[in-house]
């Protein structure tokens, strides 16, 4: 055990001064918002080390994490495995909210009465029927209600868990909000919800108003702010200041503090967009070829609309065999974790060294689940099996990937080994009519249509999962992404043309993406794509000149 005033932050990482207050508080409920790169998620990792390591978090107490994504809880448990060794991590119980709500029916269901009763083999499905099933919907209302109404099923949470971490807060719906203060209000847990105020993105959801406010006035929580980005080189982060002084200006660092001049941002001027395309294109296939620059690890973003805006860029890339995966069109498929599991599943079974993959299914099917040493040495061992069998079946040709049949076959061994339920916990689509069984049928087809070319399959499989492929998105869908180089394309008052404040928060998301290098671009003319489904489109444009600047202050900043 480490005392408190001997504790470091690990990994040799250094937090700015409110992200340091956050991760060793000992008494008081946090409110924490952060920009985007702010280290959020890396905050709650140092937070859970220091609560672990210097007995803040006293066994057997564990501290809960909740999530709204599943993606997020199982990345913050992998930051905390990586921060404080398995042992320690193996207390911190990371779910989503309808996994943590799930685990409380499963636990207290008999407490449930009446039109909510259940029976001990209910099911998640489609429909609510009394007794024997329950939509997704239902599972947040009735754990708030099994809480509110049993002190033995309250008494456990709160002696269970000694400290709770809620991520992207923000999102916070009525009935979520409601079972974390059934569990947790009056109770000694010490709570910290962190999210981003200016980057709410299920208003559509039910998602509170002012929940930050609302949660510091319950909890007593002592507010703070997090910006500095420190996945950034200097003289991106210099960039990034310069725009936090003018969106919230008492959150900006000192520029002293930022000194040194790794980092490149590159301002590109076009005359055309086909002039643009072609230009991109070599410094791609540069990046790739000669600097050594993984392709996933380059993105390129746009305001909106990359499906038109990027048509050009596309097809230049096509020529080029510049390696691309337009996330307009297959993020959506390729980020669900169905199809995650099942493309990572088959990219381990025909590949000898796809580590990335194999580490993120074992996340997704054994390091999720907060199984305890023995139950997860159970599980990878399982797991081990039947990827082994599954190598073996495809070295001999029994299993033939370039059959639809037979990767059907494959694709419906993996579901059933993890459990159909589990599947459905994964996101609260799964449990609408028939999007599952869609979702999986889609990725079937998609995986089918990439390996029935021949060639090597781990490679072809790669570009569906956008490990070996430049990635062309949104800045919106960047959130919660970074990469080491980041082109932002059309830097221009026709492309930011809503407000100038909502414009600049999707500005700085996009810019807060690149570790390394930064390009930005603009054009004289962008052709009208011929699809393009509105009146209105600009073919001549102007630089958004303050959007520009901040670049220009960046680099000559000393």
């Amino acid at each position: 055990m480490i005392p408190i005033d001997r504790w470091r932050p690990s990994a040799g990482l250094t937090l700015e001064p409110n992200a340091l207050v956050a991760a060793t508080e000992t008494r008081t409920n946090l409110a924490l918002t952060a920009g985007p790169g702010a280290g959020k998620t890396e905050m709650l990792a140092q937070r859970a080390g220091f609560l672990l390591q210097t007995g803040q978090c006293r066994y057997p107490r564990r501290i809960l994490a909740i999530s709204f994504k599943v993606d997020a809880a199982r990345n913050l448990k992998a930051r905390v495995r990586m921060r404080c060794g398995p042992d320690l991590a193996a207390r911190l119980d990371s779910h989503t909210f309808h996994a943590f709500a799930k685990r409380l029916i499963d636990r207290f269901r008999p407490v449930l009465k009446g039109r909510d009763a259940l029976n001990p083999d209910y099911s998640v499905g489609a429909r609510r029927v009394q007794g024997e099933s329950i939509t997704f919907s239902d599972m947040v209302p009735l754990a708030q209600t099994i809480i509110a109404s049993s002190a033995i099923a309250r008494n456990a949470v709160q002696q269970t868990y000694s400290h709770v971490f809620l991520d992207e807060f923000q999102d916070c719906t009525s009935d979520q909000y409601a079972l974390i203060k059934a569990c947790f209000l009056g109770s000694p847990a010490i709570l910290t919800a962190v999210g981003d105020t200016k980057q709410s993105i299920m208003g559509w959801a039910g998602a509170l108003e002012g929940i930050f406010e609302t949660f510091a006035e319950d909890f007593d929580a002592r507010p703070l702010n997090l910006y500095q980005n420190f996945r950034s080189a200097p003289r991106l982060r210099r960039m990034q200041n310069a725009m936090i002084r003018v969106m919230d200006p008492p959150a900006a660092g000192d520029d002293g503090e930022l000194q040194g001049d790794t980092g490149t941002i590159t301002v590109l001027q076009y005359a055309t967009d086909k002039e643009e395309a072609a230009d991109l294109t070599v410094r791609v296939r540069a990046m790739i070829a000669d600097d050594g620059l993984p392709a996933s690890e380059i993105a390129i973003l746009v305001s909106r609309e990359q499906k038109y805006f990027c048509q050009d860029l596309m097809a230049a890339m096509d020529a080029a065999g510049v390696p691309y995966r337009d996330e307009d069109s297959t993020q959506d498929l390729a980020s669900e974790p169905v199809a995650r599991l099942i493309v990572d599943f088959l990219l381990v079974a025909c590949g000898r060294r796809e580590a990335a993959a194999h580490r993120r299914l074992l996340e997704q099917v054994v390091f999720s689940y907060g199984f305890d040493e023995e139950h997860e040495y159970q599980q990878r061992s399982r797991w081990s099996r039947l990827i082994a069998d599954t190598q073996a079946r495809i070295a001999s040709r029994e299993i033939d990937l370039s059959s639809e049949g037979d990767l059907t076959d494959l694709a419906h061994t993996v579901i059933a080994s993890v459990g159909r339920e589990r599947i459905v916990e994964m996101s609260s689509d799964y449990a609408q009519g028939d999007r599952l069984d869609q979702l999986i049928a889609e990725t079937i087809a998609k995986a089918h249509g990439l390996l029935v070319r021949g060639g090597d399959p781990a490679l072809a499989l790669a570009s569906f999962a956008g490990d070996e492929a430049v990635r062309i998105m949104s800045m919106h869908k960047s959130k919660g992404l970074e990469f080491e180089a980041v082109v932002i394309l059309g830097v221009e008052n026709q492309t930011f043309w809503s407000s100038l404040a909502s414009e600049r928060s999707v500005y700085f998301v996009g810019i807060s993406r690149a570790r390394t290098h930064l390009l930005l671009t603009h054009c004289g003319q962008r052709a009208r794509p011929p699809d393009f489904p509105r009146a209105r489109w600009d073919v001549a444009r102007t630089p958004q000149l303050e959007f520009l600047g901040y670049a220009a202050a960046a680099v000559c900043a000393t």
